[in-house]
């Protein structure tokens, strides 16, 4: 049987962007024009660095930026009353375009997002980078997810930043009514497992950055004492092995669908082993982001 749903329409400061920014652009870059005799006649007798040292100062940054955005996804597992939630977060570069939070808002509600941003590397970091900042300044109590959607697309029209879009889904958990609200935007499921077996939700709509005005949809779903949402981004279903087949919706499902677990880390591990198993170590072209969310009693 489905489960009933009716569908209806933690502080983050820019300096983390801006932190970012530097790491591609040089506060002082070098010119041919400026400068007084003396700083051309330094520039002009400088060594210029080897291809290694170049190599290795790519590196250095490169984990810099991995070290910023590690600041932007939860430090550990969330355990709020009856609400657990647990993520798992593989960039395919030293950084990444998927983005994630948890967290609790005033009210006691529990709130979730994930994204992946077009792109991968630095400048897709940097465009999560702003999606987070804006996100973190307007999910506030009372909220709804299909508002707040709608606000970052606003926000990120502003910014006009073309070829740059950002899909993501929304929820948040009320442990009065068990409601869980959920609005998606360009992204797979997401799903409800229960004891019925495993639901994938079906919502839709324009990831926020393309098109000016766009508004959402929204879905609520009554959660039972068992029942947990997993959320991910299209690198999972998307990943492939060496002949080129993906993982699949399919295969996805299976897995929820397998023996109980004991906690949403420990399904998070399947789903990753089975990923890693299945790709065989064939290197994947997109980042992989997910988090479950667990309701016990």
């Amino acid at each position: 049987m489905r489960p009933c749903v009716r569908k209806q329409r933690p502080p983050f400061s820019p300096w983390l962007a801006a932190a970012l920014l530097e790491l591609l652009v040089p506060s002082n870059p070098p010119s041919r024009c400026n400068g007084s005799r003396s700083d051309r006649r330094m520039n002009t007798t400088a060594p210029p660095l080897e291809p290694h040292a170049i190599e290795r100062l790519r590196e250095v940054e490169l984990e810099e930026a991995r070290a910023i955005q590690s600041v932007m996804l939860p430090a550990e597992p969330l355990h709020a009353g009856a609400v657990m939630i647990s993520h798992e977060f593989q960039p395919v570069t030293a950084v990444g375009g998927d983005f994630l939070d948890y967290f609790e808002l005033t009210d006691g509600s529990i709130g979730l997002y994930l994204g992946d941003v077009s792109g991968k590397g630095l400048p897709a970091a940097l465009y999560a980078a702003l999606a987070v900042g804006t996100l973190r300044g307007v999910h506030k109590t009372g909220t709804l997810p299909s508002d707040v959607l709608a606000t970052l697309n606003r926000r990120l029209m502003i910014r006009g930043m073309p070829r740059r879009h950002a899909a993501i889904q929304y929820a948040v958990f009320d442990p009065r009514s068990h409601e869980v609200r959920i609005a998606s935007a360009g992204m797979p499921g997401p799903f409800h497992l229960s004891a019925k077996g495993c639901q994938m939700l079906e919502l839709s709509g324009i990831p926020p950055g393309l098109f000016a005005g766009t508004s959402y949809e929204m879905l609520t779903l009554r959660l039972e004492p068992g029942d947990s949402v997993f959320f991910c981004t299209d690198g999972l279903p998307d990943a492939f092995d060496r002949r080129g087949k993906q993982f699949g919706i399919a295969r996805l499902q299976g897995l929820f669908c397998a023996e109980p677990v004991a906690s949403p880390a420990e399904l998070l591990g399947r789903v990753f082993a089975a990923l890693q198993s299945f790709s065989r170590g064939c290197q994947q072209h997109d980042d992989m982001a997910a988090a479950l969310f667990h309701y016990s009693c």
